[in-house]
């Protein structure tokens, strides 16, 4: 039977889960605190779309400077991996059946475990074994960059296309709720993780979100 797990999906899952509720929770907000200030609905538009294409800009350098940095860190111990590999090759292999001890193995079998894995592939075995990097876990700054920048325009098209509608705060924040709640199902379906729980953590953070920048908006129309 073939096994089917799910978190080899853990990088850009979470980059698009991560732009897509952006995308929806910053665009809505934005066009309900506008809204509420008073403003006409080509203005609320107007904001929308800058919101949008501003929002993906900035998802998408900011996925590709922060992704950036954890690939470097991940160069860094390869390289340094490398180097021990060449230089003490015998205290490599011994730190690495000392990990297999760790995790349950007799000290024979370990050293044997060790010995073949240095044999087939011994940089692979410690990245792997010692670091914790695994091949499909490893950082990919322009998949992420990538990835957000399309899902938050997807998630910005959400509020955007019924402000096209209406621009009414109350419809705005109604579609916005049904798409966060949307997405956090399907976010959990993808990782295989609790549905209920997915959509209310992304519809209270997201309710309040609209809240708070419609009440905000509300005072500055007083006063200005």
């Amino acid at each position: 039977m073939t096994e089917n797990h799910r978190s080899h999906r853990a990088g850009w899952l979470r980059a698009a889960v991560l732009g897509a509720d952006d995308g929806i929770v910053s665009t809505a907000s934005l066009m309900i605190g506008v809204a509420a200030s008073g403003a006409t609905s080509g203005t609320v538009v107007t904001a929308g779309t800058a919101g949008l294409v501003a929002g993906a800009l900035s998802m998408a350098a900011g996925e590709y400077v922060s992704v950036s940095s954890q690939r470097d860190a991940e160069h860094a111990d390869e390289q340094k991996e490398r180097r021990e590999l060449a230089e003490f090759p015998e205290a490599e292999q011994r730190e690495l059946t000392q990990i297999w001890v760790s995790r349950g193995l007799d000290e024979e079998l370990a050293a044997e475990v060790a010995e073949q894995l240095h044999r087939h592939d011994a940089l692979g075995a410690h990245l792997r074994d010692e670091l914790g990097l695994e091949p499909t876990a490893r950082a990919r700054p322009v998949q992420a960059a990538l990835t957000s920048a399309l899902a938050f325009c997807l998630g910005a098209l959400v509020p955007l296309l019924a402000g096209l509608g209406s621009t009414s705060g109350w419809v705005l924040a109604g579609v916005g709720l049904v798409a966060l709640g949307a997405l956090g199902v399907v976010g959990a379906r993808a990782g295989g993780a609790g549905q209920g729980r997915a959509a209310v953590r992304v519809l209270v953070g997201g309710g309040v979100a609209m809240g708070v920048t419609a009440l905000i908006g509300a005072l500055i129309g007083t006063v200005a």
